[in-house]
């Protein structure tokens, strides 16, 4: 099994960032990464993915969805052909920390006979493409946060 797995400190409370990581209508407006997504945030549910790794053709995936836990994770699974050949679980996990942060963990495991190969020639612009994502959530939700919190600043 290979895995990829990046993390971010970011600087909103959970159930924001939750609510942005889960509001995949707004995903071209932020996401360099996962350009779009269609589809319902519940088990069994499947996904049209749009991924647009740096300097790379985009690609289109139908995962399936395999757990959605409020506030803290959710994960897909999907496969290249079929099960076997190229498989991934997609993995986006919220932990909430001290002073209203939240860290997010965003990890992908592979598996099948493909999968070193793949890996090889994707492994870093993938990696890449987490970092680019998770680093554009955070200042979204940083964004959003800043404007909440200078709208309760009472006026002098």
């Amino acid at each position: 099994m290979h895995k990829i797995c990046t993390d971010i400190i970011i600087e909103a409370p959970i159930n924001e960032v939750w609510d942005l990581l889960t509001d995949f209508d707004r995903f071209e407006i932020w996401n360099p990464f996962i350009t779009s997504i269609k589809g319902k945030l519940e088990p069994g549910s499947k996904l049209d993915v749009h991924m647009q790794p740096t300097g790379m053709k985009g690609t289109n995936l139908n995962p399936v969805i395999t757990k959605v836990e409020p506030v803290n994770e959710y994960r897909w699974t999907g496969h290249l052909w079929f099960k076997g050949i190229f498989d991934g679980e997609h993995v986006f996990r919220l932990e909430e920390l001290e002073n209203n942060r939240t860290r997010l963990i965003q990890c992908e495991r592979f598996r099948g006979i493909l999968a070193p190969l793949i890996l090889y020639f994707i492994g870093e612009k993938t990696r890449e493409g987490f970092e680019n994502m998770n680093a554009s959530l955070k200042k979204e939700c940083e964004k959003i946060n800043g404007q909440v919190f200078t709208q309760n600043v009472p006026l002098a």
